[in-house]
């Protein structure tokens, strides 16, 4: 009888089997750093009235390797950084802009801030701040310098170089000393009266207006960083006012009129037409905000009736009354809705004085 044996296939203790590593791996598990991040930025993001010397502080969740990039602040501004642990601090070599907008950028990415660890900072972070204000009696000095004030200031020392941006943005928060003196003797009272040092009042809001109208900005008074930039620009540049200043004073007393003082001489005289009871022109001083030379005039009158006139010469000085020119058989009485009318060839030559920022001021 033939016996058949069976064979088991047995792997022997320790043999390697077909197909799998004959032994286990000896190296170190390889384990990525950390990702870097941005604690805080000081001054914080949104923050306003800024000191301008402030240095500017960024917090790290660890110290940055060496050859690391460092934050940007724009606008450029010279300074230093200079890194303590895992905090970076920038010292401005001069005063910050008043109401600069300071964007400061931590950047991110394989370009980006890298820690000494090799952890990188995986996004780009901008936080920004806004500088503190800046003086006024630095603002009327420098309109002063630039001629664009009835009044000359004069230092009590020596003064500040025109080119010295440095000492000009550090004068922006603490102004020199000085005295003012009225350029001309013709100004009337009421002008004069007008003036106040250190207030933002109607006054420095027309030479601020003027300003703004011969250097490109928007002739609306207001004090911001663009203003601060072109005032020292223009002193740098010695960009000075050659038009002069001038003043109108509208007079609602019977005969009603309008005069127009430059560089404190009387230019113009003329009869005038004011508000009728039921729309007034109204009392008080008012800087010109807009100029066109002519223009379709349309409304309604207080009967109802709707109008649209020709008008020509035209400064208007608060809402929708301004000098103009407008046809009337005569002039020196109430007539109109609120606006200062005057003759044709008085309101051709009233027109070149009543400039962006020219105050007008209605009286009686």
């Amino acid at each position: 009888m033939l016996v058949t044996r069976a064979i088991s296939h047995r792997t022997s203790p320790g043999a390697a089997q077909q197909g799998r590593p004959s032994g286990a791996h000896s190296g170190a598990t390889t384990v990525a750093p950390p990702a870097l991040r941005v604690l805080s930025v000081v001054p914080a993001n949104g923050a306003t009235g800024v000191s301008p010397t402030s240095p500017i502080t960024v917090t790290l969740s660890s110290p940055l390797a060496k050859s690391s990039a460092l934050p940007t602040v724009t606008p450029t501004t010279a300074g230093s950084w200079q890194s303590s642990g895992a905090s970076l601090s920038f010292t401005p070599s001069s005063d910050f802009a008043p109401l600069a907008d300071i964007a400061v950028t931590v950047p991110g990415g394989p370009n980006g801030v890298t820690g000494a660890n090799g952890g990188q900072l995986g996004t780009t972070v901008v936080e920004q701040f806004q500088v503190a204000y800046g003086s006024v009696v630095r603002i009327q000095q420098l309109l002063s310098l630039l001629d664009y004030s009835p009044l000359a200031w004069t230092p009590d020392g020596a003064p500040i170089a025109p080119n010295d941006t440095a000492a000009q943005l550090a004068a922006a928060y603490n102004p020199p000393r000085g005295s003012y003196a009225w350029r001309d003797s013709g100004w009337p009272a009421g002008l004069r009266a007008m003036w106040e040092p250190g207030v933002d009042d109607v006054f420095t809001r027309g030479l601020i207006m003027s300003f703004q109208a011969d250097h490109g900005l928007v002739p609306n008074g207001d004090i911001q960083a663009a203003l601060w930039s072109s005032l020292i620009g223009a002193l740098a540049s010695d960009v000075v006012n050659t038009g002069g200043y001038n003043y109108a004073l509208a007079d609602k007393a019977a005969p009603e009129s309008l005069t127009i003082y430059h560089d404190g001489v009387v230019v113009l005289h003329s009869l005038a037409n004011t508000g009728i009871p039921e729309s007034p022109t109204p009392d008080g001083t008012f800087p010109v905000d807009a100029r066109l030379r002519r223009q379709i005039m349309r409304g309604t009158n207080p009967d109802g009736r709707h109008y649209a006139d020709l008008v020509q010469y035209i400064a208007y000085f608060k809402g929708n009354d301004a000098v103009h020119y407008m046809d009337r058989s005569d002039y020196g009485i109430p007539q109109s809705l609120g606006c200062i009318e005057l003759p044709l060839v008085d309101a051709a030559k009233a027109w070149p004085y009543l400039a962006y920022g020219t105050l007008v001021t209605i009286v009686n």
